[in-house]
C-alpha cells in the first residue's frame, strides 16, 4: 500500500472512529448537535491576540446571519457574520464610547427587528447605580434612541409578540462592603419598555418596584415577604424570561426566589421561594481526590438564568451566590411555585463521568450551572444548561417537563454563559466569557442534524460512576486487546484507570496508587507481562525523576531514581513516558524525558534493565519549534515489530497549536552497543500528524497530547485535560487507525546511529553540525550530521509503496487502484486525495468488528 495512503487512512479514520466512540444518548430521535466552529473573539478586536475582550451574552439579527454579543472587558458590542456557521467572520466592534461614555459597560443585548437593544451599566458606584438602554440600528450601527433606566441593569428579554421588553434592574451588592451580604440599598426593580409603534422615540419606559419605602430605606413588599425570600427588602433581580402570555419571570438569585409579573398591567402576580435541597454523592472537598462521598444539606438553589417551558413551567440554572447553589437545574410549576423536577446530583455526576469535573471548585459551587435556554427544534423542546466552571452545555429533551431526558454534552471553551438557540437555522450559539492566557473567550457554534453525539469520546457509565481526568499516560493490557490502562498526573491524587475499547470507550474502574515515598506526578504507565505496572514519575528536578514499580492493587513496590550523572542538572520537564518489553530476567523498561538536559541538544530516551539495574541512553532530536513555543516528548509506546513510537508536541493550545505528531524510532539491541557507548543518536520517522485529529471536532485545540497506545492492532491517543484548571477540560480520545497503516512494521523501520557521544551527559558537537541559523527545511541531513527528521505535513507526502501484507485475506486494494490510476499518481496535493475514500474503506473494514458505522452530519445554512 502507498505509505501516504496509509497516513491518509489514519487521519480520516481518526475523525470517523472518534465519533463512533461517543457516548450513546437517551433520545429516541437521531437529531444531535455537533460543534461546527469555535471563534475566538480576539479575532474581532482591533488589537488581535493582544486585545482584552470577552463575549458574554449574545443575540442574533432577524435573518439569523449576524451574531451580536456584549463585551464588558472591551466595553463594546461585537458583530460576527455567521452566514456560514462553519466559518464565522468578525465584523468588528461598536465601542460604547461612541454611544455614551468610555466607562460604560454593556451587560446584555437583544435583537429586535432592524435594531439591537444594548443594556448599559453607567453606575459610578454600587450606592449610586444607574443605567441606560440604547437602541442601535444593526445595519449601520448608529444610535437611534436611548432610554434612561432606574438603576443598574443586568438582563433583558423581548416578548414573542414584540410588544414588550423586560429588564432586570439588579442594583447589585458590593461584595467588599461589610460581610458582602444583603441588604445593601438601593433595592432593585424591573423596567418594562412598551414597544408601541414603529419609531423608537414613541416607545415608553415604566418601572415595576419590587420594594416599598425609599431608595435609601427600602421595605419588603408583603407578597415577597410571604414567599419566604431571604432578604425581600433587597431583591436584586438577576435574569428575565417572557412567555407567550406576556408573563415576565424574574429570578432573585441572592434571595433564592422568583417573581412573575404581568407585562401589560405591570402587576406582580406571584412570588415564591425556589427552595432548598439536600445533595448526596458529590465531591465537596478540594483535596485532589475525585470522589462521590460528600454531601450538602439544606442548600438554597439560588437560581441565575430562567426560561419558560410550554408557557406554564419555569426551568432555572441554580448557580448559587453567597449562601448556596444546588449544582444543577430545576423545573417549577409557575402556578404553584412547586418543584416538579430537580436534577439532584446528576449534573455533577455528568461532569465527573465525562472528565469535565473542576475538582478545585468542589468546596465552592462545583460545576456552577449559570446559563440556561429552552427552544424548540424539529418539534422537540430542547433544554440547554451551561456549566460555568466545567465548560460544557448539557442538552435535554424537555417534552415532558416532569421527566427531562439527558441527550448529550456539548463541550465549550471556558465560562459558557450566553446560550442562544437559533432554531430557524438549526443552530445553537454559546458565548464563553472567560478570557485567559491559554484559553481565550470564544463563540462556539453547534448545528443540529448529526446521527450521533461527537462528545464524549471517553466516559464512565452514570450507573457505575468512575470519575476521571488529567489522563497523562496510556498503555495496552498485555492479556486483553480490548483493554487499555491510563494514569492521572498530580492534578489529582494518582490513580490507574481501566478502559474498555467498546463503542463508546468506557472507564470501568480505577485504583489509587499508594505507598510512595513522595507525592507522585505520574506522567506515563506501562503494564507488565508478569502483572503490575511500571510508571514514570516526573520529579521537580534531576534525580527526583524515577521509575516506579506498582503491583496490581496499586501499591508501590520499588522506586528507581534516574542516575545523577545523566540527569542531575535537569530542573524540570523530566520523565514523561514509559513502556516495557519482556518479562522476568529479560524485562526492559524504556522511557523518555520531555525536554533536553541542560547542555545537550537532544532529548534523552533511556532503557532500564530491572534484573541488573543497568541504564542505557539514546538521543532524540526534536523538531524546531515555532517562535515563542517549545517542543518536547510526552509519551513512548512499544510497537509490535520491536520499534517504538513517541509523541512529539509543542506547548501551544488553540489556534497557536502547530505540532502534535507521532514519530517512530528503533533502539539498537543491547548486544549492538559497547558497554561504554554513552548516548546513541536515533533516527526518527514521521508516522502521523495528529493535529488534524485534535482539530476535527472544531473546538479549542488541546495542548497536551500525552497518551499513545496500540491495542488490537489499532492506535489510540488521549489528551491530558489539566483537570479543567485554566483549561477547557475536554478530553480527546481517538483512534488514529491501524498500526500497520501508520507505522513501518517491517525491515524498513528507521535504523539508529550508534556512534556514541564522548560523554553521557555532555556530548561533543557533531562534525558538520547544522548551523542553528539554518532552517530545518533547507538543511541537508547528510551534511548536518543529524539524523533525518520529518516535519508533519497537513497534506501527507507520498512515499515508497508497500504492498498489502501477504497474510491479509482482503482484496488487494493497491492493485485495484494501480490498475485504475496507472501512470497518474501525484506525489502531493489535491490529486492524492482520491486515495482517501479507498483508504477509509480499508480502515473501516479493519474496525468493523469493533465499531458501528460513524455518524454523519448536516450543517443547516
Amino acid at each position: 500500500m502507498h505509505r501516504a495512503a496509509g497516513k491518509s487512512i489514519g487521519l480520516v479514520a481518526a475523525a470517523v472512529l472518534s465519533a463512533s466512540i461517543a457516548s450513546p444518548a437517551a433520545a429516541d430521535n437521531s437529531d444531535y448537535f455537533e460543534r461546527v466552529a469555535t471563534y475566538p473573539v480576539y479575532q474581532n478586536h482591533p488589537d488581535g491576540v493582544e486585545g482584552t475582550t470577552a463575549a458574554e451574552i449574545s443575540t442574533v439579527s432577524e435573518d439569523g446571519k449576524t451574531l451580536i454579543y456584549s463585551d464588558a472587558l472591551s466595553r463594546s458590542v461585537g458583530f460576527v457574520d455567521i452566514s456560514d456557521p462553519s466559518n464565522p467572520k468578525g465584523l468588528g466592534l461598536l465601542g460604547l464610547h461612541q454611544l455614551g461614555s468610555a466607562e460604560d459597560e454593556p451587560t446584555s443585548v437583544a435583537a429586535y427587528g432592524p435594531y439591537v437593544f444594548v443594556v448599559v451599566n453607567t453606575s459610578v458606584s454600587y450606592s449610586e447605580p444607574s443605567g441606560r438602554l440604547d437602541v442601535v440600528r444593526i445595519a449601520d450601527r448608529s444610535l437611534v434612541h436611548s432610554f434612561e433606566l432606574p438603576g443598574q441593569p443586568d438582563s433583558i428579554a423581548i416578548s414573542k409578540d414584540g410588544a414588550y421588553a423586560g429588564i432586570a434592574i439588579e442594583n447589585e451588592r458590593d461584595e467588599d462592603a461589610g460581610d458582602g451580604g444583603l441588604p445593601q440599598a438601593p433595592a432593585g426593580a424591573v423596567a418594562i419598555l412598551d414597544l408601541d409603534g414603529q419609531s423608537p422615540d414613541k416607545w415608553s419606559l415604566r418601572e415595576v418596584p419590587l420594594t416599598s419605602g425609599t431608595p435609601n430605606d427600602p421595605q419588603a413588599l408583603p407578597l415577597l415577604l410571604k414567599a419566604g425570600l431571604d432578604t425581600p427588602q433587597d431583591p436584586e433581580p438577576e435574569y428575565v424570561s417572557i412567555n407567550s402570555k406576556n408573563q415576565l419571570a424574574v429570578t432573585l438569585q441572592e434571595n433564592n426566589g422568583m417573581v412573575i409579573i404581568d407585562l401589560p398591567s405591570g402587576k406582580l402576580k406571584r412570588a415564591f421561594s425556589t427552595g432548598h435541597v439536600d445533595l448526596q454523592g458529590i465531591d465537596t472537598s478540594d483535596d485532589g481526590q475525585l470522589d462521590t462521598e460528600g454531601s450538602l444539606n439544606d442548600v438554597p438553589r439560588e437560581p441565575d438564568a430562567v426560561a419558560w417551558l410550554q408557557d406554564r413551567y419555569l426551568a432555572t440554572a441554580n448557580e448559587g451566590d453567597w449562601k448556596g447553589g444546588s449544582r444543577g437545574f430545576s423545573i417549577f410549576d409557575s402556578r404553584t411555585g412547586k418543584v416538579v423536577w430537580d436534577s439532584g446530583n446528576s449534573f455533577e455526576h455528568l461532569a465527573m463521568g465525562q472528565g469535565l469535573f473542576p475538582e478545585k471548585r468542589t468546596d465552592k459551587k462545583g460545576t456552577e450551572p449559570e446559563g440556561l435556554a429552552i427552544s424548540r427544534f424539529n418539534g422537540v423542546d430542547y433544554g440547554f444548561v451551561a456549566s460555568e466552571r466545567a465548560n460544557f452545555v448539557a442538552v435535554y429533551d424537555l417534552s415532558d417537563p416532569k421527566k427531562p431526558r439527558y441527550l448529550q454534552t456539548l463541550p465549550s471553551t471556558n465560562g459558557p454563559e450566553g446560550i442562544l438557540p437559533i432554531p430557524e437555522r438549526g443552530l445553537l450559539a454559546v458565548a464563553s466569557e472567560t478570557d485567559e492566557d491559554d484559553v481565550r473567550s470564544a463563540l462556539s457554534l453547534y448545528s443540529i442534524g448529526a446521527d450521533s453525539p461527537q462528545f464524549p469520546q471517553l466516559a464512565s457509565q452514570q450507573e457505575s460512576l468512575v470519575p476521571f481526568g488529567a489522563l497523562s499516560g496510556l498503555n495496552p493490557d498485555p492479556a486483553d486487546p480490548t483493554k487499555l490502562y491510563a494514569v492521572s498526573d498530580n492534578a489529582y491524587a494518582p490513580r490507574i484507570y481501566d478502559i474498555t475499547l467498546e463503542a463508546p470507550a468506557s472507564v470501568d474502574s480505577s485504583i489509587p496508587v499508594t505507598g510512595a515515598s513522595t507525592e507522585l506526578d505520574l506522567e506515563g504507565l506501562a503494564a507488565r507481562e508478569d502483572g503490575g505496572f511500571w510508571a514514570a514519575h516526573e520529579g521537580a528536578e534531576g534525580t527526583e525523576n524515577m521509575l516506579v514499580e506498582i503491583d496490581d492493587s496499586g501499591a508501590v513496590i520499588e522506586e528507581v531514581p534516574l542516575p545523577e550523572e545523566a540527569v542531575g542538572s535537569l530542573q524540570k520537564q523530566g520523565l514523561e513516558g514509559v513502556t516495557v518489553r519482556g518479562s522476568g530476567e529479560d524485562e526492559r523498561v524504556i522511557f523518555t524525558l520531555q525536554r533536553e538536559v541542560p547542555g545537550e541538544d537532544f532529548v534523552r530516551l533511556g532503557k532500564y534493565l530491572p534484573a541488573t539495574g543497568e541504564f542505557s541512553w539514546y538521543g532524540y532530536h526534536l523538531e524546531q519549534a515555532a517562535d515563542g513555543a517549545w517542543n518536547g516528548l510526552s509519551e513512548i509506546t512499544a510497537l509490535p515489530d520491536g520499534s517504538y513510537a513517541v509523541i512529539e508536541r509543542d506547548n501551544q493550545v488553540g489556534p497557536a497549536a502547530k505540532h502534535k505528531a507521532v514519530y517512530q524510532v528503533e533502539l539498537p539491541e543491547d548486544g549492538e552497543r559497547p558497554e561504554d557507548a554513552g548516548v546513541s543518536m536515533l533516527n526518527k520517522k514521521l508516522a502521523a500528524d495528529v493535529l488534524p485529529t485534535l482539530e476535527a471536532t472544531h473546538g479549542w485545540t488541546q495542548e497536551k497530547l500525552e497518551g499513545l497506545a496500540v491495542a488490537g492492532g489499532e492506535v489510540y491517543v488521549v489528551t491530558d485535560n489539566d483537570a479543567v484548571d485554566e483549561a477547557t477540560g475536554e478530553t480527546v480520545f481517538a483512534s488514529l487507525g491501524q498500526a500497520a497503516d501508520i507505522f513501518d512494521l517491517d525491515s524498513s523501520s528507521p535504523s539508529p546511529t550508534t556512534e556514541p557521544s564522548e560523554s553521557p551527559s555532555s556530548p561533543a558537537p557533531q562534525e558538520n553540525e547544522q548551523d542553528p541559523e539554518q532552517s530545518p527545511e533547507s538543511a541537508d541531513p547528510e551534511e548536518s550530521g543529524k539524523p533525518e527528521q520529518s516535519q508533519p505535513e497537513r497534506e501527507p507526502q507520498a512515499e515508497e509503496q508497500d504492498s498489502i501484507s501477504e497474510e491479509s485475506e482482503e482484496i488487494d486494494v493497491e492493485q485495484v487502484v494501480q490498475t485504475e490510476r496507472e501512470g497518474d499518481l501525484a506525489d502531493t496535493g489535491a490529486n492524492s486525495l482520491w486515495l482517501i475514500p479507498v483508504g477509509l474503506m480499508v480502515a473501516l473494514l479493519g474496525a468493523a468488528a469493533a465499531y458501528k458505522s460513524a455518524r454523519g452530519s448536516r450543517a443547516k445554512q
